[in-house]
């Protein structure tokens, strides 16, 4: 097979399957390449589709939510689940999720080559199955969109069932959930896995190099959510170096920190950070250069230093968010075609799917306090809310960050149930230039969590008379 395409897309995650549509839409002839039985990319069949079904199959085999009403003497018996009952509901939605991936493609008339790409030169690509060419695709532009794979050390036996990392962790355990687990890394990836053990009664450890955890997020918030885990039976380690990790006969595994001091667990958990793919693209051959991470430099039409090659997604790094990487491909292929487009960076919302969860989007306190600004806060505190005590949620909080002079919002920062719908609303508000005051007169639907707008702009407004 030896095709020629106006554009050859390099992975079907969220930046390709885009940036295939949006070409497609442009009437350009597009193929999109990647490996037998991973349509639609990391996205959908390791990383943030199945890690947010685990937590929703969490939260409802668990009954998680419903332990707030508990009033009698004794907690009721936990059901008891086992790895099967959470990775059928996630089969399920992977399922159906790759399906909806393929029925967009071939419905935008996108072709699909199986295999694994590499450059033979600039313009053309080959195709291998199993060490074998299968197809030759040359194209007139090429998008580079095949994401990462978690960072794995070379001194860790993830050969072993109970060492794993992010994309296998619900592969490697057979049978019931360990009793104890260790969790290396707390980034999101690692919280919110280390949210879902706790839920689960799992005894976890959580282990950490920085000095604190989620730097990025709003420090009240991430607070919020260490003291609710801690509630849960969580440790903390932070500031603290893994030295070793082995797998022992009696004690499952055996992590020794730069301390000294010495853990033991069922299993363990690596999730310090991740590795884009780039490394099997065969770049050498087109002179195309990565960083010390693996990771493209991009211009801000996602352009690599060889004009008709683009990247977009995980693979250029920050903040590599399936989110913004639909974005991002979508905004390269219109820039190839002729459509001047371009991603707006200054408002873009983060979520961390852990149980609580937390989302955001703008300016948080340490940065404007940092940067000398003069701010204000309201806060709703999910406990005074109706539907929050319907929904048996009372650690949430939705924080208003606001200028007092014009009260503009600057940011909002949630964590609580359905946060990261909520953080939409304020996204809004400040994308159209809104204030407290515009909060203030808008009419909510009562009971909901959406009010918790409502009752932070009053009380921002409170504060600044």
């Amino acid at each position: 097979m030896n095709e020629r395409y106006d554009l050859a897309v390099i992975g079907s995650g969220p930046a390709g399957q885009k940036a295939a549509i949006a070409a497609a839409k442009l009437g350009k002839r597009v193929a999109v390449i990647d490996r037998t039985g991973v349509l639609g990319g990391v996205c959908i069949h390791t990383g943030t589709i199945p890690s947010k079904t685990l937590r929703e199959a969490v939260l409802s085999l668990t009954g998680f939510r419903v332990r707030a009403f508990h009033h009698g003497p004794e907690p009721p018996p936990k059901p008891r689940i086992r790895i099967g009952d959470l990775r059928d509901r996630v089969d399920q939605v992977v399922q159906r999720q790759t399906e909806v991936v393929y029925d967009q493609l071939r419905r935008n008339g996108v072709t699909i080559v199986e295999g694994t790409a590499t450059f033979v030169d600039p313009n053309t690509l080959s195709v291998d199955c199993a060490g074998v060419e299968v197809a030759r695709v040359a194209a007139d532009y090429v998008l580079v969109a095949c994401g990462t794979r978690p960072a794995r050390r070379a001194d860790i036996p993830f050969e072993r069932l109970d060492i794993s990392d992010a994309d296998e962790i619900w592969e490697a355990v057979e049978g019931e959930l360990p009793h104890s687990l260790i969790v290396v890394g707390g980034g999101v990836i690692g919280l919110e896995y280390a949210s879902m053990m706790a839920a689960l009664d799992i005894k976890t450890t959580l282990i950490e190099s920085r000095p604190a955890l989620l730097e990025f997020a709003d420090g009240e918030i991430v607070d919020h959510l260490m003291d609710h885990l801690r509630s849960l039976g969580t440790t903390f380690l932070l500031g603290k170096q893994v030295v070793t990790v082995r797998g022992t006969r009696s004690e499952g595994v055996e992590v020794r920190l730069d301390s000294g001091e010495t853990l033991h667990a069922e299993s363990l958990l690596y999730a310090v950070g991740r590795q884009p793919n780039t490394d099997v693209l065969g770049l050498d051959a087109i002179g195309l250069p990565v960083d010390a991470r693996g990771r493209l430099e991009v211009d801000a039409q996602y352009r690599t230093k060889i004009p008709h090659v683009y990247a977009a997604g995980d693979v250029v790094g920050f903040p590599a968010l399936a989110s913004v990487s639909m974005e991002q491909g979508r905004v390269a292929a219109c820039n190839m075609f002729g459509r001047c487009a371009a991603l707006s960076t200054n408002m873009l919302p983060y979520a961390i799917y852990a149980i609580p969860e937390i989302s955001m989007v703008g300016k948080n306190e340490q940065e404007l306090a940092t940067a000398g600004t003069l701010y204000a806060v309201g806060v709703a505190r999910f406990a005074e809310l109706a539907r929050a005590q319907i929904l048996g949620d009372r650690t949430g909080l939705l924080k208003l960050v606001f200028d007092p002079a014009t009260l503009r919002l600057l940011g909002v920062h949630i964590i609580g149930d359905g946060a990261a719908e909520l953080v939409h609303i304020g996204q809004m508000v400040m994308a159209a230039g809104g204030t407290l005051e515009t909060i203030r007169d808008t009419v909510f639907n009562y009971p909901t969590l959406a009010e918790a707008y409502k009752v932070a702009a009053f009380d921002g407004l409170n504060q600044v008379g």
